[in-house]
């Protein structure tokens, strides 16, 4: 499927990034048993992301606490979205595996998924503000490679 996908994109005149989801950033390890998965969100994650990896996908949607992980497979080639990330003021609803920008930036995510702690915040407008503040300030200190 995976090896489909690839080829159909790479077809096209402009073809777009392929972004393969690992695990839902709002499940746990019961949940994920649930559905008959016995590994760890962090060990299903690791799996996924090699067979993406392998069948040439370099986009891959993952948890800020297993980006460490998957930057390590795809080294700056690789494209990681994050959602799940909460400012440290934020309520976590119902996601499971969050980080704050900062950390999921020093783990290696490419981009951040911020949703609801803009979206329902009092203030949207101010909230996008702090984390994007948070954001510049993590990447003015972040190590140069």
């Amino acid at each position: 499927m995976l090896a489909a996908a690839r080829d159909a994109a790479a077809a096209l005149a402009s073809p777009p990034e392929l972004l393969a989801v690992t695990v839902l950033t709002s499940m746990n390890q019961s949940q994920l048993s649930a559905t008959g998965v016995d590994r760890s969100p962090h060990d299903q994650v690791a799996l996924l992301a090699k067979m993406g990896w392998e069948s040439g996908i370099r986009g891959f949607v993952c948890s800020p606490q297993e980006a460490a992980a998957l930057r390590a497979l795809t080294g700056p080639e690789g494209i990681l979205i994050t959602p799940g990330i909460r400012p440290a003021s934020s309520d976590i609803g119902d996601q499971q595996r969050i980080a704050t920008p900062t950390l999921a930036l020093q783990q290696g995510a490419s981009y951040l998924v911020v949703g609801r702690p803009i979206t329902q915040a009092p203030d949207p407008a101010l909230a996008a503000e702090a984390v994007l503040l948070e954001i510049a300030e993590a990447l003015a200190i972040a190590p140069t490679e």
